[in-house]
């Protein structure tokens, strides 16, 4: 049994211009240890994916389908006071998007990651501002800065204090979503060596969710490419790299830059990503592909396994 395990999983969204079909029908295997990189573009699906194992969704979402086990419970049939209780923070945490707004203003930021772990522990104040210390040597802070206010925090500085704050409570899943958007490219390969070293001393689990293939070539062993609420492919992030083949991750592959080969412009993907209220029939990705063919327009393409371990969604690797 993996150590996460998410099958056929449906997430929509009720609006006034209809159902939004945000995550439509997706499974995922992460084992203990794995750090899988989810990347596509914006609005395929990635964030709602993370949002549903975490139960942090909006109020008009729908989780129609599907089963999220972690370990060996489903995380969708378990109450929410028990998922606060025992699993959010405890054993799985999230690193949100736009660390610059993610903490109080008007609190300390050791003060509100104290906050966290006497929320989730039965420990002293005390024993929760020493375990602060800890995580902020843990993430290169120094401790004393933990009586600061997040205005006197750098932008890389924010983003490591919610780090440590995701630490918290020892989780065995960390969730990141974009986790150097808006940093300065020096500071994100700092937060990304940090994110590296603290899986390997922690052992932890990760998934990243990013759209920069970059983050996934540096930070995950597994990586998944989403497209329109659908996974296309996956496998080890060394195959998805060296032989993508789904036409669109071979379309993000071809304008990812490469500091080894020979240079040649960017030949971006045409069209955008369809509307998820009425998604095009058949394969979701063909009326971008430059490999269509008729039947991509009326069947929806079953996910195969090309080789062990590699998946993908395509009806060209049935032909």
């Amino acid at each position: 049994m993996s150590f996460l395990d998410i099958r056929n999983l449906k997430t929509y969204f009720t609006t006034k211009g209809g159902t939004v079909k945000a995550v439509d029908d997706i499974s995922l295997q992460i084992e203990k240890g794995d750090a899988l990189g989810l990347a596509g573009e914006s609005g395929c699906g990635k964030t709602t994916t993370a949002l549903t194992i975490m139960h942090l969704l909006p109020s008009n979402a729908i989780v129609l389908s599907g089963k999220i086990r972690f370990g060996d419970v489903d995380l969708l049939t378990i109450g929410e006071e028990k998922l606060r209780k025992d699993f959010r923070w405890k054993r799985m945490s999230m690193v949100f998007q736009g660390a610059m707004n993610a903490l109080n203003p008007v609190f300390k930021v050791g003060e509100q990651i104290t906050q966290a772990i006497l929320t989730h522990e039965e420990i002293t104040k005390e024993s929760a501002w020493e375990r602060v210390e800890e995580l902020f040597s843990l993430v290169g802070i120094n401790p004393a800065r933990a009586k600061e206010y997040p205005h006197e925090f750098s932008g890389g500085m924010k983003q490591r204090a919610i780090i440590a704050m995701s630490l918290a409570c020892d989780p065995e899943l960390v969730i990141a979503d974009e986790p150097v958007t808006a940093l300065d490219v020096i500071v994100q390969a700092q937060i990304l060596e940090l994110m590296r070293s603290l899986r390997d001393k922690l052992g932890l689990s990760m998934i990243m969710i990013t759209h920069d293939l970059s983050v996934i070539a540096d930070t995950c062993n597994k990586a998944a490419i989403m497209y329109a609420g659908k996974i296309v492919e996956r496998a080890d992030s060394v195959t998805i790299f060296k032989q993508p083949e789904h036409p669109y991750t071979q379309g993000l592959i071809a304008n990812f830059p490469s500091i080894s080969g020979e240079m040649k412009p960017f030949e971006p993907i045409s069209g955008s990503p369809p509307n998820l209220i009425s998604p095009p029939s058949g394969c979701r990705f063909h009326p971008r592909c430059p490999y269509a063919m008729g039947i991509c327009e009326n069947k929806e393409p079953e996910i195969i396994e090309l080789k062990r371990g590699h998946f993908v969604s395509c009806h060209l690797k049935r032909h």
